[in-house]
């Protein structure tokens, strides 16, 4: 029989996906209010993965990454994508979304995304909110699953998350 342990470390993280620059400023205050203090930060990439956001985003969408110091346990991410689709709720205008925030938390192990939609590789926690793996670490680097968004895998995304990985030592 095994022993029931407490969860790994987990830093929050979230993806933002924009169209303009003053929606992502606007985003990033409503976050650091909500999650506190941000350990680190992505450059700005463009973002051409998919078309589904440009009615909503506008084009050109582009992307970034924000690291928070906070450590979560990582139950505490269906919360979490709840207070971001209410960020992303009250920065809408005319019913459409000006950001998408996408929340998730980084172990040493594993890149966690959140999604409000199922699928078969993702787990279900509750409130509406599921869980998938979307980076898993090993061989000192992390790697992609077949379920991997494109995005997730360029490399640039990778160094990111290798080192935000640092912050948990």
């Amino acid at each position: 029989m095994g022993t029931p342990r407490e969860p790994e470390k987990s830093l929050l993280f979230v993806g933002l996906l924009f169209g303009s620059s003053k929606e992502l400023h606007l985003a990033e205050e409503r976050l650091g209010n909500e999650f506190g203090n941000i350990a680190q930060e992505s450059r700005i990439f463009d973002w051409a993965h998919s078309h589904y956001y440009e009615d909503e985003l506008g084009s050109p969408i582009r992307r970034k990454f924000i690291l928070f110091d906070k450590i979560i346990s990582p139950e505490e991410i269906a919360d979490i994508k709840v207070a971001t689709n209410r960020i992303e709720q009250e920065l809408s205008k005319d019913r459409k979304r000006t950001v998408n925030i996408d929340p998730g938390y980084i172990t040493a192990a594993k890149i966690v995304l959140a999604s409000t939609k199922n699928y078969c590789h993702r787990i279900y926690l509750g409130k509406g909110i599921y869980a998938e793996v979307t980076l898993y670490y090993k061989d000192g680097g992390f790697h992609p699953t077949p379920f991997t968004f494109n995005d997730y895998r360029q490399r640039e995304y990778i160094e990111f998350f290798k080192k935000a990985r640092e912050f948990l030592k």
